[in-house]
């Protein structure tokens, strides 16, 4: 069913409360006047609101609005960062060498705009610690501050204690506009996003 507003000849009441282009309220007048004020003011009559009793109508001029509202539309969705979740997997007593290498690959996921699961993993007796993998997490939150936030906070999930870590606000928005850069030359926004995603997968998701 079209959401498209009833405009000119198609309004088909007796009155209207009117609205100049400015926004200034012009007050209830007759179907024929409002129709005669946007013929004389080179503009539209659009109802803007048709349960009111009477409807409220404004003079604009409708094409532009289209117009315009079809780039803001589009604007938006171009600016939507094609969010990539990576995942990196750690155990409770992580060798600290090991623990370097997978923060580096945090902090280049952050780096690139992308948002991290850290999954800790449990093993038999180590269950019953979960303050192990907590303060594992809080430490590697640290680490990484400057660069990325807490979005999700850790949480047990069977075996698995379960963290979020989302990039910097600045750090996605340069990758939203990254992508709507590609895409205004012709490319798809999305094959970096997909090269990345399947950079060296084995490496960052492995347990230890």
């Amino acid at each position: 069913m079209s959401t498209e507003p009833r405009i000119n000849d198609r309004i088909r009441v007796p009155e209207v409360r009117l609205v100049g282009p400015n926004g200034e309220q012009v007050g209830i007048v007759s179907i024929g006047d409002a129709l005669k004020l946007a013929q004389e003011s080179d503009l539209d009559l659009v109802e803007v609101a048709a349960t009111a009793r009477p409807p409220v109508c404004k003079l604009m001029d409708y094409g532009k609005f289209k117009y315009e509202s079809a780039m803001k539309a589009r604007e938006a969705r171009r600016n939507q960062a094609h969010t990539i979740i990576k995942e990196i997997k750690l155990r409770p007593k992580i060798d600290p060498h090991d623990y370097e290498t997978k923060k580096g690959h945090v902090v280049r996921f952050l780096k690139a705009g992308d948002k991290v699961k850290v999954t800790i993993m449990f093993r038999g007796r180590e269950q019953s610690r979960p303050e192990l993998g907590f303060r594992l997490l809080q430490r590697l939150a640290e680490d990484v501050m400057e660069l990325g936030f807490v979005e999700s906070q850790p949480k047990q999930d069977g075996r698995n204690m379960i963290m979020v870590i989302g990039p910097h606000k600045k750090k996605a928005e340069a990758k939203a506009e990254k992508a709507a850069a590609k895409a205004q030359h012709g490319a798809d926004p999305t094959t970096e996003d997909s090269a990345a995603a399947q950079e060296q997968p084995a490496q960052a998701a492995q347990p230890e």
